[in-house]
């Protein structure tokens, strides 16, 4: 446990007693203000290029670097509101003042008002400092929301993250009620092999023993989404899939109030209507918005109704103190038509048998901040957060899916309620060596208490959405297990990372991170015994307490090499865990054998790349990666004594997936016409493929060995261009993703099979499919209209084969859907 303090200690050493020739140097201070309104630029971040110095100005728009060494220096301002610049000063030996005049991200042109995106391309990259994190050498992408054409009231997956190489997306509802997306061979079921947050802090159920993601934030309300792949283990958590975070809009700063209102309407009864307010009252400024969804869906029994509501409050208490408090509330109601076997997904891919399945969520985040700005190199964010949430599933459920419901018989109910609290704090300071060599440090901690209450049980018969829990009479059929959790885990971590810059070109960016996880299991389980004619013969209860305290140090290291400022090579390599989860540890199925000497999984990832731009037409990323997976936790398909199939979860065991994955976008017409002004005309394409190779190089069981990693395809192909001219965009994407699997054994099974199976349902092939989506916009003044197509050419296929609720069985996804938006901004 004293490893990371002793590195701490080490680190701070190093920048205390490092010492260097130190030629002639000087001082430059700046102002940086609004070209239009003379107003201060607060957070625009200055980057002297050669040295890899960077400052930020306060809330005055000033700021300072020193040990500059006198003479021509070029510089790069960069605010995410404002057009970046470029420029050079000379700089006295005895040091000087400048001011800098920034353009904001607004133009009018004639009576049109075209909002300038935040960069040329639909997605960007993580600086190597942002606030107090540090993303340095790893591989990150930046989606922001507003440089898209897409179907946004759906929160549509498929173009969101059309531009992410190598993302493997479930589609599971209408609505886009949850996200489900995993990648490099990684469980996409609710994100939960992410560490998923929201404006920096965590919003899954249970970041450890239940990090399943319920609530997804509106893409309407999205400022930027980013992900950083495996690496983000050492700042974030343990997660194999990385970081993904949601950074929701920010109150509007030039004005008192501002009002945006989008409703939109679709096929299969779809209406969102998204409204939010904001602005800025002297010291105090604010964001809030609320969302109401509802629909239909394609197959029958698949109405959802859904309502979600923000609030983000800040005060600039001094010019170095900034307090926030933010609150989500999210709470939907969605009926669920249930899976399908191959043979029934082969005949009717449309058709439910299943009326009475319902899934209930209520989710409520808590969030308060500050940020401190202890000198113009050092900066403290303190964030406390907080979870009250639950959600009810209720249906009925057997292993057989083609089996008819009756009516008559009680239905599985699982209930899980959620109450977590958790604090973190970051430091980070840049500091200077001498004039070529210099570094960012930083420092964590993280506190975690966690509560989840399980139970599983009877629910009532008939058809509503009546989550009781029942007990069963003679002569009632019903489910046969039931079990009642309560799951106390507690989790601190402490964490560092250090930037070393070692001349211009070159940086080393090592890290740790402790951590000491506590997980608890206490309460019962138990099964009720039938005779032939349903009457109760005997209620077996059993009772269970399990501790398991553990301690773990993982480290990495990230390289970054710049030949030029325009392009990077850089590399990664991080250690990587995953503790089991509570539904590991115990849940009442009787279609399921859980294992219970479960341990967790560990493993680690790399990342070698090249990335950067090419003059202002091209962008690109290539990377080459490597997930070593130990102890990984799957499925596999057996049978029990009386020869009935059962799914076993376990340590399936070692696997290695390989792969590449690429991005690049193009401005085509900047291309054929480079040295041309920029005109009304707009014309990019885009490519991301991700080939991969995986399987399972070592297991107990021997149907395992050398065979392909489930929910790896190998060849995942987005590809699409994005254009218009003046106040009109359009967009065209296709996406392709080869054959998958379902569990580790490989089980072919298939609805194109010439004789589709009817038992099979949760095991099997998922199969290659390709989909088409165009969306297209129109904007003028205050008033935006938006139109999607989404499954353009009206495939059937579906992404899941679901193991519990949704499910269980094949998920059928949506046929060709369209959707219109009307939008107004004042």
């Amino acid at each position: 446990m004293m490893r990371l303090p002793v590195y701490s200690a080490a680190l701070a050493v190093c920048v205390l007693t490092a010492s260097a020739a130190v030629a002639q140097q000087a001082t430059l201070q700046g102002r940086v203000r609004e070209a239009t309104t003379n107003r201060p630029v607060a957070g625009c971040e200055v980057y002297v290029r050669g040295s890899r110095q960077i400052a930020r100005t306060d809330s005055a728009g000033l700021f300072t670097l020193s040990r500059l060494a006198p003479g021509r220096q070029q510089l790069q301002l960069s605010s995410i509101d404002h057009e970046a610049l470029r420029t050079q000063v000379e700089l006295p030996a005895s040091g000087g003042t400048f001011e800098f005049e920034l353009v904001r991200r607004e133009r009018q042109l004639g009576e049109v008002v075209v909002a300038a995106p935040q960069a040329r391309f639909g997605q960007t990259r993580l600086r190597e400092v942002e606030g107090t994190a540090i993303f340095a050498a790893k591989k990150t992408e930046v989606i922001v929301p507003d440089n898209l054409v897409a179907n946004l009231a759906t929160n549509n997956a498929r173009q969101v993250y059309a531009r992410v190489a190598g993302l493997n997306i479930w589609e599971s509802d209408q609505g886009g009620l949850q996200l489900s997306i995993g990648g490099r061979g990684l469980d996409p079921n609710r994100t939960a092999n992410f560490n998923v947050r929201q404006n920096g802090y965590d919003i899954s159920a249970d970041a450890l023993g239940y990090p399943e993601s319920y609530y997804t934030p509106p893409i309407e309300a999205i400022k930027r989404i980013q992900l950083v792949r495996g690496a983000a283990s050492l700042q974030y958590g343990t997660q194999f899939g990385g970081l993904l975070n949601f950074e929701l809009r920010k109150p509007e700063p030039d004005k008192t109030i501002s009002v945006v209102s989008r409703q939109t309407v679709g096929s299969y009864g779809f209406f969102n209507s998204f409204n939010s307010v904001s602005g800025t009252v002297k010291k105090l400024s604010y964001y809030a918005f609320a969302q109401y969804k509802r629909g239909d869906g394609w197959r029958p029994n698949s109405h959802f109704d859904s309502k979600t509501a923000y609030a983000d409050v800040r005060y600039q208490l001094t010019e170095n103190l900034k307090l926030g408090a933010q609150f989500t509330h999210m709470n939907y109601l969605a009926q669920q038509p249930g899976g399908l076997s191959d043979r029934q997904f082969a005949r009717d891919a449309r058709q439910s048998n299943r009326a009475r399945n319902w899934f209930d969520v209520d989710w409520n985040l808590f969030n308060l901040s500050a940020d401190w700005k202890l000198s113009s190199r050092a900066n403290i964010n303190l964030t406390t957060f907080g979870l009250l949430a639950s959600r009810k599933s209720l249906g009925y459920r057997p292993n057989f899916v083609e089996r008819a419901d009756d009516e008559a018989q009680l239905r599985d109910l699982i209930t899980g309620q959620f109450r977590n609290v958790g604090l973190e704090a970051r430091y980070l300071n840049r500091y200077t060596l001498s004039e070529a060599n210099s570094g960012v440090l930083l420092v964590g901690t993280r506190l975690y208490r966690g509560y989840n209450h399980s139970v599983q049980g009877f629910g009532p018969a008939g058809r509503g959405a009546d989550f009781r829990f029942v007990r069963p009479e003679e002569g009632q059929s019903s489910q046969s297990a039931y079990s009642d959790y309560r799951f106390p885990n507690y989790n601190a971590a402490v964490f560092a990372e250090n930037i070393f810059y070692f001349g211009p070109k070159f940086s080393l960016t090592p890290g740790l991170r402790y951590e000491y996880i506590r997980t608890q299991a206490e309460g019962s389980y138990g099964s009720v015994e039938r005779d032939l004619a349903g009457n109760i013969i005997a209620n077996n209860t059993f009772r269970e307490q399990r501790t398991s305290p553990r301690s773990l140090l993982i480290g990495g290291l990230g390289a970054s090499y710049k030949a030029v400022e325009e392009r990077e090579l850089y590399a990664n390599v991080s250690q990587n865990y995953r503790s089991i989860t509570f539904s590991d540890m115990q849940i009442a199925n009787n279609s399921l054998v859980i294992d219970p000497n479960l341990r967790d999984e560990r493993g680690y990832s790399a990342d070698l790349g090249l990335r950067g731009e090419q003059g202002q037409w091209l962008t690109y990323d290539l990377s080459l990666f490597a997930l070593r997976y130990n102890n990984r936790i799957g499925e596999v398909q057996t049978f029990d004594a009386n020869d009935r199939t059962l799914r076993f979860r376990g340590n399936i065991g070692r696997a290695l997936i390989l792969g590449v994955e690429s991005y690049a976008e193009a401005d085509v017409l900047r291309v054929l016409r480079p040295t041309a002004e920029p005109g009304p005309w707009r014309w990019s394409v885009f490519g991301n493929a991700a080939l991969i190779r995986s399987r399972y190089t070592a297991s107990q069981n021997a149907q395992v060995v050398g065979k392909q990693v489930e929910f790896v395809p190998q060849v995942n192909l987005k590809t699409g261009m994005q254009g218009g001219y003046g106040p009109f965009k359009a967009s065209l994407q296709f996406t392709y993703l080869a054959d998958q699997f379902s569990e580790a054994t490989n089980a072919p099974n298939s609805p194109q099979d010439s004789q589709p199976d009817a038992n099979s349902a949760v095991v099997g092939l998922i199969p290659a499919y390709h989909i088409w989506d165009a969306s297209v916009s129109w904007e003028r003044k205050w008033l935006k209209l938006e139109g999607s197509v989404n499954n353009l050419g009206n495939a059937i296929y579906f992404t899941r084969r679901a193991t519990g609720y949704p499910g269980p069985g094949i998920l059928p996804a949506d046929p060709r859907s369209f959707f219109l938006t009307a939008a107004v901004k004042w």
